[in-house]
């Protein structure tokens, strides 16, 4: 398959004096965590984490509220019955669910501050149908076989397990046409200075 390296549509900015929510996907491997620790350290807009909320477990050394917001499943399962997520899902059918909650996401934008989400694609589309108007971000690592690199280099995972993560992001790259950006995470701080710029475009005049 071959993927992409830059997307051709025209670019509306919309100017606006509260905060913007900023969508990052991309397929496992691709470096999305890395990159967005370190835009957050170094670009100088108010960017703000989105904390996603979670049935599974902590794993050691894990802090409720910092890496996810830790629920049990009667809790999720009753914020999902009120509408209180800007998108969920249940992930790899084993009953673990994650999600974005709306209140943070809100008080965030209300405060003025740049709200980044870095959820899956599935998550991602779900998002862009909600009223937000959001800047979406697919970064990809420049090509497949670079991605698999990648997932090889990481040694957790089967040769089984890999190739199911390399059949989705073949299938992730399909939404492509629904991002406004495309970013290739050949080099972090390239892609974290790419990205800054592209968000500074959406500043106030």
């Amino acid at each position: 398959m071959n993927w992409p390296k830059t997307l051709s549509k025209p670019e509306q900015v919309r100017q606006t004096a509260l905060g913007r929510l900023i969508v990052i996907s991309g397929p496992s491997g691709a470096g999305k965590s890395t990159v967005v620790r370190r835009l957050l350290q170094k670009c100088p807009l108010p960017l703000e984490l989105s904390v996603s909320a979670t049935t599974r477990h902590p794993r050691p050394g894990e802090v409720d509220g910092r890496e996810y917001q830790f629920l049990t499943p009667e809790r999720f399962a009753q914020l999902r019955s009120e509408g209180a997520f800007l998108e969920c899902k249940e992930v790899f059918g084993l009953g673990r669910w994650y999600g974005t909650l709306r209140q943070p996401v809100a008080s965030g934008l209300k405060a003025g501050n740049w709200v980044i989400l870095e959820i899956d694609v599935e998550g991602a589309l779900e998002v862009m149908r909600c009223d937000l108007d959001p800047i979406t971000l697919f970064i990809h690592p420049g090509d497949r076989q670079e991605l698999e690199r990648r997932l090889r280099t990481r040694k957790t995972e089967t040769d089984a397990q890999i190739a199911a993560r390399l059949a989705t992001a073949d299938a992730e790259y399909e939404a492509l046409p629904y991002y406004q950006h495309l970013v290739i995470n050949d080099q972090v701080e390239r892609a974290v200075d790419e990205i800054c710029t592209i968000l500074k475009q959406y500043q106030d005049g």
